[in-house]
């Protein structure tokens, strides 16, 4: 006999009478129609009684009996079947969890007359739930569940406290983007052996900056979450701020802060820094209005000034040229040693003139005679100047503008 013929001869009560897991048969108006021994034995009534109750008498009260919008979504054709987790009731009045998986039973012409629901106990998945819960909520240390890109998944109090952000604020983005850039590749490099499952855990020092905008250092623990397969698929962050508990001195938190954002050989403010004042002046100024100027700065004939001096002496001319550059500009001003030779001011003024009249005073100031290494040696420098009075430009677009003036600058010039 094929086995479509027995099938056919099976009716589907047999089948459903003998499932190993709990079934129902609801109708659209949500009334009982038919319960399976599983699920009699899981809620402790027998058929009889199950069937002369409606659903909503076992389901908790604080819960939905049917999710209407679903069953709409089914009768529509978008959606095949729908899942929902709620409370039941049972006979003894214990509550338990379960996952009811609904799909429509329709008539032979089409119609939807029916939908059978597929039901899974799952109370010791949400007691877990709630203890991993209990236990975020109320640690004394930072805590966060991130999915393997390093998105929130969840935050506890205490590390919105510690940086600052509301948990809505927090909750989807990635925890990259509250780190200094000077701080960024050795969490993304750990972050990278957790979710290739080459370590299962790891902490790393890092500097964040504060949603106030000052920076602090922070202790980060780093645990994988392995699924069923043994794959990575969440990380557990535990996290505390270094010296609350006394392993970091006041004056070597300062000292670190300092590092992470200077420059060591002139004390300027690095990269790193230089990228959150940019973020802060645009910022501001979709507030106050006026113009942001960005000014790059590129030494002239400064590899022939290290060949022909010394290092000892080039690094005399950079720290010459920061002190020029601080002495052009206001102390709200921003100065940054970006790398080799180049410097970049940003300044907010009232106007595009003002603008081009520090550039004037910035190009003075580093186009003079300067003691380096027991040489007088003649600073020489090219400026590009870019503006922007909207809030919206991009940091990059800015120097990049900077970087093409400069340039066109030098060509006049030469």
């Amino acid at each position: 006999m094929e086995s479509s013929t027995l099938a056919a001869e099976v009716p589907w009560r047999t089948v459903l009478h003998q499932a190993a897991g709990p079934v129902s048969i609801v109708d659209l108006q949500g009334r009982l129609v038919y319960v399976n021994p599983a699920l009699c034995r899981l809620l402790g009534y027998d058929a009889e009684h199950l069937l002369r109750r409606a659903p909503r008498d076992v389901t908790h009260p604080g819960d939905p009996m049917l999710d209407r919008q679903a069953i709409e979504r089914m009768l529509a054709g978008s959606q095949r079947s729908a899942e929902v987790e709620k409370r039941l009731v049972r006979a003894d009045g214990t509550v338990i969890w379960v996952l009811v998986t609904s799909s429509l039973i329709r008539h032979r012409d089409g119609r939807p007359v029916f939908l059978l629901c597929q039901i899974q106990e799952i109370t010791a998945r949400k007691e877990s739930e709630l203890l991993w819960r209990r236990t975020l909520a109320h640690a004394p240390i930072g805590m966060a569940l991130l999915d393997m890109r390093t998105h929130f998944v969840e935050v506890n109090g205490r590390f919105c406290e510690m940086v600052g952000y509301p948990r809505e604020e927090l909750v989807g983005r990635r925890v990259i983007d509250l780190i200094y850039h000077g701080y960024r590749r050795q969490v993304e490099e750990l972050n990278a052996e957790l979710r290739e499952g080459r370590a299962d855990t790891g902490s790393v020092d890092v500097c964040l900056r504060h949603h106030d905008g000052h920076p602090f250092w922070m202790l980060a623990r780093v645990s994988v979450v392995r699924g069923v397969q043994e794959r990575p698929v969440y990380m557990v962050g535990q996290y505390e701020a270094l010296g609350d508990d006394g392993r970091v001195s006041e004056e070597r938190l300062a000292e670190l802060t300092r590092m992470a954002l200077h420059d060591p050989l002139t004390g300027l403010a690095n990269r790193a820094l230089l990228i959150d004042r940019f973020q802060h002046e645009l910022a501001e100024l979709g507030e106050r209005g006026g113009v942001l100027s960005v000014f790059l700065v590129d030494l002239d004939r400064f590899k022939e000034i290290n060949d022909g001096y010394g290092h000892q002496a080039g690094d005399q001319v950079l720290q010459a040229a920061a002190r020029e550059l601080q002495g052009s500009v206001r102390p709200s001003d921003t100065v940054a040693r970006t790398g080799g030779d180049e410097f970049v001011v940003l300044a907010s003024v009232a106007d595009d003139s003002e603008a081009e009249a520090l550039h004037a005073r910035i190009t003075d100031r580093l186009n003079r005679t300067a003691t380096a290494g027991g040489h007088r040696i003649d600073l020489a420098a090219s400026v590009g100047l870019a503006t922007t009075r909207s809030a919206s430009a991009a940091s990059r677009d800015l120097l990049a503008g900077a970087d093409r003036d400069m340039y066109a600058r030098k060509q006049r010039s030469g």
